[in-house]
């Protein structure tokens, strides 16, 4: 996205953009939240990486594939939680003469590479289910009990532990790796019960596709609000139509036209737009009632409004210089 807030204008007006930004890049994405969310995320990645290396020498001793799942759901994990601490730490650089935004979408690009590396375990796993399911293994069903309960314990703790941080979208996806591997540590108890008890083995391939059916229903929402973010979409749960009648209803603004919202990341709104006045003398007074309803209403705090009169609207409408580039 290239967002250019010095357009040039063909009418002859002398008056600038003015600039709503009210937000400071040292809090929210780029602050101190952040900073937090970051820290829990390597402590995460400690955590989980550790266990990782359990089951996979648990899985492989007692031939479960569904422990083997849970394990290299678990190394996805560690990958996750890394990417999201990078991405974390990157979101907090400053703004710069190359990045005027900051660097705010990396939470987001670590999100899309989060939702894509478990879409492909999601496949590695069911294409190995579905070749168990033909010629079934024997399992050691104890052994996956006592490995998958501690799995389960595992993967309890770390949730709670990311569902105390900031609720970015880069540590939901970090969480919707950690839901896997909660419902993987499940599943691998139930097989190893169900083994015990009947022998029946099946059981475990079975329950690994089931698995991979639950990841997949909440990795695909997740990826579908990266791309709208990638693709400078309207921000969920925002209404444009909604926004630039609300701004038309302030005193002194007569119509609001090249209006534009897109998501800087997930906290982060921004919007541009020229607004129609009676005479720009009132624009000092018009705009802080134009920021203060965008932030209240509507959570957008970065603001590229341009006043116009009457005069300057009308050559606007022939005037391609006059409208805003996202």
């Amino acid at each position: 996205m290239s967002t250019s807030h010095s357009h040039d204008h063909a009418h002859g007006h002398e008056h600038p953009h003015e600039h709503g930004c009210g937000h400071d890049h040292d809090h929210g994405l780029g602050g101190h939240h952040h900073h937090g969310s970051g820290k829990v995320l390597v402590f995460s990645l400690c955590f989980t990486l550790a266990f990782a290396v359990v089951e996979v020498v648990g899985g492989w001793l007692s031939g479960s594939l569904a422990l083997l799942s849970d394990a290299g759901h678990m190394f996805t994990d560690s990958s996750s939680l890394a990417i999201g601490a990078v991405a974390a730490w990157l979101s907090r650089r400053p703004a710069s003469n190359a990045h005027s935004f900051g660097l705010q979408r990396a939470e987001v690009l670590g999100a899309l590479i989060n939702a894509v590396l478990m879409i492909g375990v999601v496949v590695a796993i069911a294409v190995s289910a579905v070749h168990r399911l033909f010629n079934p293994e024997p399992v050691m069903g104890g052994t996956v009990m006592i490995i998958a309960g501690i799995g389960l314990l595992v993967n309890i703790i770390i949730g709670a532990i990311l569902l105390r941080g900031e609720q970015t979208m880069n540590v939901r996806g970090a969480l919707l790796h950690v839901l896997g591997d909660l419902l993987g540590s499940v599943a691998a108890l139930a097989a190893g019960f169900v083994i015990m008890a009947t022998d029946w083995t099946p059981i475990d391939p079975i329950l690994s596709l089931f698995v991979c059916l639950l990841i997949s229903i909440s990795a695909f929402p997740l990826l579908r609000e990266v791309v709208r973010v990638l693709m400078e979409g309207v921000p969920k749960g925002v209404d444009a139509t909604r926004v630039s009648q609300a701004l038309a209803g302030v005193e002194g603004v007569r119509s609001v036209h090249d209006l534009h919202i897109w998501s800087l990341s997930s906290h982060q709104r921004a919007l541009s737009a020229h607004v129609e006045i009676g005479r720009l003398a009132d624009w000092e007074a018009i705009l802080p009632r134009l920021q203060a309803l965008l932030a209240e209403r509507f959570s957008i705090t970065h603001t590229t409004l341009q006043p116009e009169d009457q005069s300057t609207a009308r050559a606007c409408v022939n005037d391609l210089d006059c409208g805003i580039a996202t």
